[in-house]
């Protein structure tokens, strides 16, 4: 048997180690802990340093970051607050991304930009939702509604994007009639699996069990939602679905129907410890040492794919903002636009997919990380900057902004009333 080497992994872990240090020592920065993972990555790898390769143990680790980090994401899922016009407003707006980003991917394409239009356009129209959220809890505006419309839009921007990647370009190969079908034969057993754990945790002896270990070395509850997370998983493999569609699900199960263990005071501090403290930034360091930068360097024209996919992302994802203009003036929808056109871990992981498969370029791939390591650095600070302007929680607008508005604008309000009455 071969001995496994764990000195890439240790580079690594280092890396994982002195990035949010150097994030601590620089908060006017107000750099993200993951692009500096990235970056060091970057620096570590084939491009520059070469001092780390992506061996089996990084590997297998990254694919459980990417994962974890998709569980997480699902865990952020309030499906009974996303309804109504909220909900409309949300799914025309991410179709509204497809199109833009389809239209853009069909020039990109026509310039031998190394992809296709549907590849471009599922990547462009993510929001990076676990980066949103930090943004407007620093601004005090996550219970407010331009917080809870942003954190709706990029809920449904995030799922409708990674299940449209994981249907329309599995490994698999298989066409895309038998892949709809097998995507609705994964969805019944993950509504079967969910109705028969409500019964199942309504049993007295269970919730009594669960709630004497949850707290033990037993950790019962992360155990059963590991289970969860890697079953889903793999069934979705099973399926010829990405896994991290499975990830996904998993933890939209949990957050559907477990108010008790999202809302345990240590529940999500030991998941957050696995995934942030240890898989998902493996995940994202790997992802920097495996990002071809010297093809993106070697040619100026390749270089400019950069700004021309950072504008993009600003696009396909900020017109969408305009939907709530009347409710949200001027400054509300310019800070929901930075923030909706927010997005890294989709791009990473899309654009590792659509190099597997052969459908996008290395070279286009790395063009678009660098655009997404952009779009964190600068949209989320801008973005803050815009919404402690408005001073206040959003349902109550200040008279310059309402100044600013159309005469016949809605309260700020209005937006969350009017879900509730559809």
């Amino acid at each position: 048997m071969e001995l496994l080497s764990f000195s890439n992994l240790f580079i690594i872990s280092v890396i994982a180690l002195i990035a949010p240090v150097l994030v601590a020592f620089t908060p006017r920065l107000m750099i993200p802990g993951v692009v500096v993972e990235i970056l060091a990555g970057i620096i570590v790898g084939p491009s520059v340093l070469g001092w780390v390769e992506v061996d089996l143990p990084v590997e297998v680790l990254s694919v459980l970051g990417l994962s974890f980090l998709a569980f997480l994401a699902g865990l952020e899922i309030d499906v009974q607050g996303i309804r109504g016009r909220l909900l409309t407003l949300s799914l025309v707006g991410f179709v509204i991304s497809l199109a833009l980003g389809f239209g853009l991917g069909a020039v990109f394409d026509g310039l031998g930009w190394g992809g296709t239009p549907l590849l471009f356009a599922v990547i462009l129209s993510a929001t990076a939702l676990g980066l949103v959220v930090p943004v407007l809890k620093d601004a005090g505006q996550v219970t407010s509604v331009v917080g809870q419309t942003v954190l709706a839009a990029a809920t449904v921007a995030d799922f409708g994007a990674l299940l449209l990647l994981s249907v329309l370009f599995p490994a698999s190969g298989s066409s895309t009639g038998s892949r709809i079908v097998l995507l609705g034969g994964f969805v019944t057993l993950v509504v079967a699996t969910g109705l028969v754990l409500s019964q199942a945790r309504r049993l007295p002896r269970i919730g009594d069990l669960v709630v004497a270990l949850q707290d033990t070395t037993a950790a019962i509850r992360i155990r059963a939602s590991v289970v969860l997370l890697v079953g889903f998983a793999a069934l979705a493999g099973l399926f010829g679905l990405e896994s991290i569609l499975g990830a996904f699900f998993a933890g939209a199960i949990i957050a559907t129907l477990d108010r008790d263990t999202t809302t345990h005071p240590h529940y999500r501090t030991k998941l957050e410890a696995i995934g942030y403290g240890f898989l998902i930034p493996v995940f994202f360091v790997s992802s920097g040492v495996s990002l071809d930068l010297a093809g993106l360097v070697d040619n100026p024209s390749n270089l400019l794919q950069v700004p021309v996919f950072f504008l993009a992302l600003l696009l396909v994802r900020g017109v969408p903002a305009l939907l709530f203009l009347p409710t949200f003036g001027r400054t509300g929808t310019a800070a929901t636009a930075l923030l909706q056109a927010t997005s890294l871990p989709f791009i990473v992981a899309a654009a590792q997919i659509g190099e597997a498969v052969g459908l996008l370029d290395p070279v286009t791939g790395a063009a678009l990380v660098s655009a997404g390591l952009l779009s964190v650095l600068l949209f989320p600070a801008s973005a803050l900057s815009l919404l402690n302007r408005m001073g206040r929680p959003a349902s109550e607008p200040d008279a310059s902004e309402a100044a600013s508005d159309p005469p016949d604008a809605q309260p700020m309000e209005a937006l969350s009333q009017e879900s509730e009455s559809m």
